[in-house]
């Protein structure tokens, strides 16, 4: 069974070697060369893409896709969920606050649920382990998101937003081939079209660490996500 890692990457030229090596080796470790490792560069205005061609040189498996403008997370993760060539296609994020040994308990979920082909990590899981919390102030927003993103779109899932999602090849083509939403609120897009298309979803524990350096702006993005969550049910009418 190939594994895909797709890894949305904007300004990541400080952040990203280090995942791409942590990642790589406990892949290689594990998976031997049954993998292949996505970065997805969202219009960098850094150096991540040239960071990223000299890690190629060492790891075969690692390959680059460029956007030609940042568009957004959930357009640079629909790029890659599309491109991948695996069994299983699973986005991480690229400052590795979700370790990609998360995957073992993707593997160990798709075998003990096989009717599920959709598994993400959950941080509210109760047997997560959250080393250090976000600010008390991006909690409470997430918990209002979450509040308001149940009552858009009936998905009921305590924590839609952590940045480790995997799903079987079969899935993810469907569900991506039609998710068109660019900006954070993806997350929530693709568990809604997994559900209107029949997937169960299973969740998982995760181990996370937060990343003081998030990508999320503070008020402006929350605001656009909580806009494009009301409009998730009308463009997939």
């Amino acid at each position: 069974m190939k594994l895909s890692v797709i890894i949305p990457a904007y300004n990541e030229a400080e952040r990203l070697p280090s995942t791409l090596h942590d990642a790589h080796t406990w892949l290689d470790k594990h998976l031997h060369d049954d993998f292949e490792i996505l970065v997805v560069d969202d219009g960098s205005s850094d150096k991540t893409c040239e960071s990223v061609r000299q890690l190629m040189k060492s790891m075969p498996e690692l390959s680059l896709i460029e956007q030609p403008q940042n568009k957004g997370k959930g357009a640079a993760v629909r790029r890659g969920m599309l491109a991948a060539q695996g069994d299983i296609h699973v986005f991480m994020d690229a400052d590795h606050s979700t370790h990609i040994r998360e995957i073992e308990g993707v593997f160990a979920s798709l075998k003990t649920h096989p009717e599920c082909e959709v598994v993400i990590a959950s941080r509210q899981h109760p047997d997560s382990d959250i080393s250090e919390h976000q600010s008390w102030l991006r909690e409470h927003m997430g918990k209002s998101f979450n509040l308001l993103m149940r009552l858009a779109t009936g998905i009921d899932m305590p924590d839609t937003q952590c940045g480790f999602k995997a799903f079987t090849a079969k899935a993810s083509q469907q569900v991506f081939s039609v998710q068109k939403l660019d900006g954070f609120s993806f997350d929530v897009e693709v568990l809604f079209l997994a559900a209107r298309m029949g997937y169960q979803v299973s969740e998982i524990p995760v181990e996370w660490v937060n990343e003081p350096n998030s990508k999320v702006r503070m008020l402006i993005d929350p605001l656009k996500m909580f806009i494009d969550i009301l409009k998730i049910r009308h463009l997939h009418r």
